[in-house]
C-alpha cells in the first residue's frame, strides 16, 4: 500500500547496532515495496539514555531527520548536537551513531538508499 501511518505501523523494540538500551522501530516501507534504489524508511523513538551504536554501512547512504528531541550524533569521529529540523547525511562507508543524553525521547526518520540497486 502506498500510504502508511507512522503512528499506526507496528513497532518493535530493538538494540540498534550494539547500542545501549532498546529503541522503537516502525519500518514503514522497504525494498520490495519501493521502486528505485530505496532500501527502507523507518520511524525511530530513542528513549532517554539510549544509543544507536557506532557503525558503518557499505554501499548505501542513510539520511536521518530529527523530528523531536535533541541528541549527540557522531559522524566519522566528530560529535554534533542535533535538534528538530536537522537532516544528517551518513555517507557510504561513513561511521555514525546517536546518543540521547537528554531527559526526553528523540523521534526521527531514517531513510536508506542502496547505491548498488538499480545502478
Amino acid at each position: 500500500m502506498p500510504i502508511e501511518n507512522v503512528y499506526e505501523t507496528p513497532r518493535e523494540l530493538k538494540v540498534s547496532h550494539g547500542g545501549q538500551g532498546s529503541i522503537e522501530i516502525a519500518r514503514m516501507f522497504q525494498t520490495k515495496e519501493l521502486a528505485g534504489a530505496w532500501h527502507f524508511i523507518e520511524y525511530l523513538v530513542v528513549p532517554p539514555g539510549v544509543t544507536i551504536g557506532q557503525h558503518r554501512h557499505g554501499e548505501n547512504e542513510e539520511i536521518y531527520f530529527i523530528i523531536e528531541g535533541q541528541a549527540l550524533m557522531t559522524l566519522n569521529g566528530q560529535e554534533h548536537e542535533v535538534k528538530p529540523g536537522d537532516f544528517i547525511v551518513n555517507p557510504p562507508h561513513g561511521e555514525h551513531g546517536l546518543r540521547n543524553e537528554s531527559d526526553a525521547e528523540v523521534k526521527l526518520l531514517v531513510i536508506e538508499v542502496d547505491l548498488k540497486r538499480n545502478a
